[in-house]
């Protein structure tokens, strides 16, 4: 296993100013790369606490960029469907030559129904919008003068500059929450997977990765690729103390949560593209934290209890994932999250190395 950050900002101005919480984030990031973390990603979300403070996570990750050597920087996710293709990739290979070509670049389809609404983009599209989008920012990476004629953009011959550093293009990831249909189809394309089990089973998570390792593997693409899992973790040397912010932060996360997703309890939202997601009020509402816990959906206690769960993850997973942590939600204070960055690589992560 290898492990990085997440950010994913849960809170609003009443709460904590983005400055002081970006300035959090960026201390973390340094800290991550001294202590040999492999990556470093946030997310894009729009209008709400429910990750709003992120509308672009290049800006984020550029200023990682500049502070750090050796991490990798990665959006998880930007959402193509908001953006014409040759802005984004022009915009992205930028960013890959900021990091010295340390971006993996994961593309997301998003699912709230008052960003679509206010971006002016219709939920309806949102699959096709998606698939043509990632398509032409890969041909804006490999190519010179592309000539683009699509369903939602039409361009060229354009040559996006700067060229990226990685080539042909950076590692491309496609974000998936419940579909194994979209995980097979990354495999298929070639393509890396991240994944967030907080609102999936056990058994749909395996479903996901099997569809995705099977479809890679009959593509004939070399490597079983990568895999990225996405867990919150609440980490000390007392158990008790572990609990307690886990209880406190994980219930503003599904406050926040609840809110941003209400629009899917209308009925009709999202068509045909968002299958089973009119259902994802009532699961967030359900939420309890100690099911979360004992179905290893977060991770929270001692190095011993945390490095336990990762152990029974991987059994169930697979060794070779990249575990994504979010130490700082909501109005964590930074050097309670500092402690659980340095305590998790001291004390949990070289327990999953020798294992």
């Amino acid at each position: 296993m290898k492990f990085g950050l997440t950010f994913f900002p849960v809170l609003s101005p009443a709460e904590r100013s983005a400055a002081a919480y970006f300035d959090d984030c960026l201390r973390l990031a340094e800290v991550a790369d001294v202590l040999g973390y492999e990556h470093v990603q946030t997310v894009e979300h729009h209008f709400s606490p429910y990750g709003g403070y992120c509308p672009d996570p290049l800006v984020l990750l550029a200023a990682v960029a500049s502070r750090t050597a050796r991490v990798r920087v990665v959006t998880g996710a930007v959402v193509p469907a908001f953006e014409h293709p040759a802005a984004l990739a022009g915009r992205l290979a930028m960013l890959d030559n900021l990091a010295n070509g340390r971006l993996d670049v994961g593309f997301g389809r998003a699912f709230l129904p008052q960003e679509f609404a206010a971006l002016g983009v219709p939920m309806a599209e949102s699959r096709a919008r998606f698939a043509e989008n990632v398509a032409a920012c890969r041909r804006l990476w490999e190519e010179e003068d592309v000539v683009w004629s699509g369903e939602y953009s039409a361009f060229g011959p354009v040559t996006v500059l700067p060229r990226p550093v990685q080539r042909p293009h950076p590692p491309v990831f496609i974000a998936s929450t419940t579909s194994a249909e979209s995980c097979a189809a990354a495999g298929s394309a070639g393509h890396h997977l991240q994944v967030v089990p907080s609102v999936t089973s056990a058994e749909g998570v395996r479903a996901m990765l099997a569809a995705y390792r099977t479809a890679r593997e009959e593509a004939g693409h070399a490597g079983p690729g990568r895999v990225q899992i996405k867990y919150t973790c609440y980490l000390s040397p007392r158990r008790a103390e572990a609990l307690a912010a886990g209880r406190r932060w994980e219930a503003n996360y599904i406050a926040r949560m609840a809110e941003a997703v209400a629009p899917w309890a209308a009925p009709g939202v999202g068509g045909d593209d968002y299958p089973g997601y009119a259902a994802l009020v009532d699961k967030v509402r359900a939420y309890d934290f100690d099911e979360a816990l004992a179905g290893d959906k977060v991770l929270a206690g001692t190095p011993h209890d945390v490095a336990a769960q990762l152990e029974r993850i991987a059994d169930r997973f697979g060794a070779d994932l990249s575990v994504s942590l979010q130490f700082n939600p909501g109005g964590t204070e930074y050097m309670e999250a500092e402690r659980a960055v340095r305590l998790f690589a001291a004390e949990v992560a070289p327990r999953l190395s020798e294992r």
